[in-house]
Parts: structure tokens; sequence; C-alpha cells
């Protein structure tokens, strides 16, 4: 018998096979367990896999996971060693894992193809979705996430998200009511707003009405329990024994319902307040269905598709827990990624003065607002903001995947192998982690150029603005922002549209500029999602100075 066909368990899955005997027989009967699964799997790792360059390990325990976590800038240290190693090389991780990292755009096009299937969520990934937003589209995986999208699908076309941007545009103007207010009681003609905090009100008060058919007005200064939820994230920073618990975790992720963590309890209460907000505007919006309130043309609305697939009869059926799910998942992504996008984009124009000026005059002389076919193609230079907004800035900077199968990788320029001879394909073991540096691929000046670091819009608008290698970058405009594939981004037109919208009404109304000049210090802290903030700030404050224009 070959010992590599052998199913390997999981140490979680030999857990429930211990029986009780006092702490200490259950701990090494466990140790034992899991020692002997993680050497049939080294086993079967080192004869399936290429072995590849990479940096050595800092520590015994950690590998380099605590150097990348620790770090301001993961982006630069994944382009360093692709710099030194290749376009793709291995780090040692937690506990003698190891991960492949791949900088390579024909290996990462392979990759994202076969995501959900091929590639998995990790189980520390899966446990942790679980708890906070349920079994919806981010947790899914292979024909659950395929059924579960295809329900969702239509309420994110284009003829849905057309219908929406009289949304995206009447939360620009009830923060541009705000803000006039404001600046009107200010002796000075200018006033210090903090900005990210008013990028959620308009995402969260969106996302409510264009999804849900529901206010929640916190524009309008209404207290919003899910808003404060999730602001709580700011002001609770992961401390050492957090980030060090969480790699550990990667390896064992029972020990997240063991061992007690105020950042998993603020993700408990958070998803507990979700589900909440979520039954209440379920329970409203099927009995505005029962008494025939709803207008027709609705049912392609997020909330009608949701009601429509409880119907035992839908072709693509959710249970009740998918459901609520699904809202979850849209209030959290919603809330989190256009915001931040939003925040950046502002810190970015008050840097760049110039390209502020520029941006402004293409919506002064355009006049009215854009329609939604007018955003999408009559506005290059707002287009070319946008897109390098989330290009130097993506919400989700890198991802990590466990090969459910062997495969092969190929990769579009050769890599030299620990045994010194070079190739041209990697071969992948089932069990191996992946990890995408989004925001290394995004920025990588081996990819995007000299000026890859820069934020420079100008490099949407001409034919050789973007280079050769980065037109090799499968994904929405030759970014990974959105990713790409099965999992590619479902709301990313949603997203984008909301940007440009909310953007364009700004930006036509208000100059931004550095609260304390343009070489004001922004840091990044982690919110849910990572996000800005000044030095020395409390929470995620990004407070810019703002005048009429």
């Amino acid at each position: 018998m070959n010992l590599f066909t052998i199913p390997v368990p999981s140490p979680s899955s030999l857990w429930t096979t211990v029986r009780p005997g006092g702490a200490i027989s259950v701990a090494g009967s466990f140790a034992a367990l899991w020692a002997f699964v993680k050497v049939l799997r080294m086993l079967r790792w080192r004869v399936k896999t290429t072995r590849l360059l990479g940096p050595p390990r800092t520590s015994l325990v950690y590998g380099v996971s605590r150097d990348i976590g620790s770090s301001h800038d993961r982006a630069a240290i994944y382009e360093r060693w692709a710099t030194e190693y290749g376009v793709a090389y291995m780090t040692p991780s937690v506990l003698g894992q190891t991960n492949v990292v791949l900088c390579d755009p024909k290996a990462i096009a392979h990759f994202y193809a076969r995501e959900t299937w091929t590639y998995v969520k990790t189980p520390l990934t899966l446990a942790f979705l679980e708890s906070s937003v349920g079994k919806g589209l981010l947790w899914a995986q292979g024909e659950t996430h395929r059924r579960q999208r295809k329900a969702l699908t239509p309420a994110f076309s284009n003829a849905a998200i057309r219908k929406l941007t009289s949304v995206f545009y009447d939360s620009a103007y009830k923060a541009k009511g705000q803000w006039d207010t404001v600046i009107e009681s200010s002796k000075d003609g200018d006033a210090v707003i903090e900005v990210q905090n008013w990028m959620n009100h308009i995402s969260l008060d969106t996302v409510g009405i264009a999804g849900f058919s529901h206010d929640f007005g916190s524009l309008d200064g209404e207290h919003v329990s899910v808003a404060e939820a999730f602001n709580t994230f700011g002001s609770n920073q992961p401390s050492a024994a957090h980030k060090a618990f969480i790699l550990l975790a990667s390896v064992f992720p029972i020990i997240l319902n063991v061992i007690p963590n105020k950042r998993k309890n603020l993700f408990k209460k958070l998803g507990i307040t979700m589900e909440q907000i979520s039954n209440e505007l379920l329970i409203r919006s099927r009995r505005e269905k029962d008494a025939n309130i709803s207008q027709g043309g609705e049912e392609n609305s997020l909330i009608g598709l949701l009601i429509k697939s409880e119907g035992q009869d839908a072709e693509l059926h959710m249970s009740a827990e998918e459901v609520v799910a699904q809202m979850k998942v849209l209030l959290l992504a919603g809330y989190e990624t256009t915001s931040i996008s939003l925040t950046w984009a502002l810190i970015e124009l008050s840097r760049h003065p110039d390209i502020q000026t520029r941006l402004r005059e293409e919506l002064l002389a355009f006049g009215p607002d854009p329609t939604y076919d007018q955003l999408k193609a009559n506005l290059p230079y707002l287009d070319a903001v946008v897109h390098e907004t989330l290009r130097l800035h993506p919400p989700v900077p890198e991802s990590t995947r466990l090969a459910a199968a062997d495969d092969i990788l190929p990769l579009s320029e050769p890599v030299r192998m620990a045994s010194g001879n070079m190739t041209d394909s990697i071969s992948i073991a089932k069990g191996t982690l992946i990890t995408i540096s989004i925001g290394g691929i995004n920025r990588s000046s081996a990819i995007w150029g000299p000026d890859a670091k820069e934020f420079k819009p100008d490099r949407w608008l001409t034919e050789d603005g973007i280079s050769g290698k980065a037109k090799e970058v499968q994904g929405h405009r030759h970014l990974l922002t959105f990713v790409d594939g099965p999992r590619a981004c479902l709301g990313k037109d949603f997203a984008i549209m909301e940007f440009k919208a909310v953007l364009s009404v700004l930006v036509k109304n208000f100059v931004f500029e550095m609260r304390d000049g343009p070489d004001t210090l922004v840091e990044i802290v982690r919110g849910i999602l990572l996000r800005p903030r000044v030095a020395g700030e409390d929470g995620t404050g990004v407070p810019l100075r703002i005048r009429r224009y």
C-alpha cells in the first residue's frame, strides 16, 4: 500500500476520538495524535511539493509569520522576498508549516481559476467566518458557493445597479448638507472633519437602502447599534497576545472556541447585532410581500431575491440560516470596503492638491451629476483616480488558501528551486498553504514599473501607462483588488459606482487638505479590515481640513 494515498485526518477531527481520562492524558493523547498526523503530512508534502527558496525562519515557533504580522507594510516584505528569491518562494510559518507565496501573474491566474474547488479557505478562516457572519457567500465553497452566488447575482447586474445610482447620490448629498452646516458655523470658513467616520455613515446608509430598503439614518445622527458594533474594532487594537493567539489558531482552529479573547468577543457581539437587524428586516419584508405592498420589479432587489430563495420550490433554494448569513455578509462588506476606499481617496487627494484640482475641473466641466452610464464611460479622470486608489490601497491586502488537492502551478518565468535547478512550474501537494499578497502585486515595481508606489492616476489614461507585465495580471483592470475567478467580488460594480458617485459629489463641492500639512504621517491600523489613521489620532481618526469650493 502506498503511504501517500492514505487519507490523513486533521488534528481537530482526531480530537473528537479522545476519551475523557484526565486533563493530562487527554492533552498527551492529542499531542501524540497531532505529531503522528504531522509526520504523515510532512512525508507526503516533501515528496509531492516543489522545494523553493525563501527567507530563513526568525522564530522556532512562528517561522516568519510574526515578522509579517507586525510589519506596517506587509506588501513591501513580500515584494522584497520576490526580488531576492523569485516570483514564487516559500516562507516558514507556525510550528513547522510552510507557505508558498505566489508573485507571478500566470500562477495567480491559475490559482484563482480553481478557487473554491482546488484551493479553499483555511480551517481558521472558515471557523472565524462561521462564528461572525455565518454560512453565507464568504464562508461557502464548491457547489454551495456556486448555488448561493447564482441566487444573488441578479441583485448586482448592470440594470439593478443603474436603479441604485440615485441612492448613492442621496447619501453623498446628506453628508454634504451636514458638512455645509459645520463649515457655516466656523469663523474661518473651513472646518476640521474626521472623514473616515462620515464615510462609514455613507456606506452603512447606502447599503441599508440599496440592499434592504431600510434607512439606518446614521447620516441623520440616529444611533445605530450595528455601526456602534463596527466602530468598537477601531478603538480596540489587537494586542501582541491576540496576534500570537491567531497565529497558533492557524494550526489549531479549535482554540478559537476554547480560549477567551477580547476581539473574538467583539466579533461575536457584532455577529449577534447583525443577525438581530437582519431578522427584523426580513420579517418586515416578508410582511410587505404577503400584503402585496412591494412594488413590481423589487423581486430582483437583494432582499427580494433572498425572500424568493426561501421558498421550498425555489430553483436556488437557501435555508433560513443562509439567508440571514447573506444579509450579514452584505452589511459587513458594504460597510467596511467602500468606506475604506473613500477614506483613502480623500487622503490621496489631500496629499496631491494638483490631482484634486484636476479632478474637480473635470467634474465641474461635465455639469450635473452623471448618470450610471456616464459614471462608467464619460469621466476618465474620475475613473483613473478611483482605480489608482483601489490599486494602491486594496481593502483586503492578502489572502491565504489551502490546497484541497494536488496541483501543478505554471509560471510565466522560471524560478530557482532549493536544489539550485530552475523550474517553470511548481508541484503543489494537498494541504499546502498558498499566499497571495494582493497589495504586493498591485504595487509591485517589477509588474507596474518604477513608479508603482506613486499615486499616479495618469497611468490609467494612456495606452502605455500600464506596463506589459501588469497587463498579464488577470483581474478587474489588471488589479487583484476584487480578486478573480469564481470568487471574484460579486459587488464589484456596486462598489465602484458608489465610490464614483460619492467622490464626485464631495470633490465638486469641497476642497480637502491634510489638517497638519501634506507630509502628515498616515499609519495602518486594524478595524475589522486594515484602515488608515492619521498618526497620533485615536481609533481610526482621519481629520481633514475642509472648506467649500
